[in-house]
């Protein structure tokens, strides 16, 4: 079971946001059955937007010989920002598990 670690900035953390995390990001799993961590950090960016609000995530995946993938986004809606890494973060462990293979 991936261990995912959920943080908010300068935002509250609803269930609905944190069970939104844990399903996006643990469905990260089927891609990697070898992720150690998840550390996720969503919240809403302090640069003082003129239309309205923007929303950040990063998320930061440990897998094994201590390499991290990262992914960051930014978007108006805190759902797309959270998708967006998701997707960013299919494609590096796609090319991290081609890496391993060909070593």
């Amino acid at each position: 079971m991936l261990k995912i670690d959920i943080k908010g900035t300068n935002m509250e953390l609803t269930e609905a946001i944190k069970n939104y995390v844990n399903e996006k990001i643990g469905s990260l799993e089927k891609f990697h059955d070898n992720i150690l961590e998840a550390r996720v950090d969503i919240g809403l960016t302090t640069n003082h937007h003129q239309k309205g609000d923007i929303y950040r995530a990063e998320v930061n995946l440990e897998v094994p010989q201590k390499h991290i993938l990262r992914a960051e986004s930014q978007k108006e809606d805190l759902y797309m920002a959270i998708n967006d890494v998701k997707d960013d973060l299919q494609r590096q462990i796609k090319k991290y598990k081609e890496k391993m293979r060909n070593y």
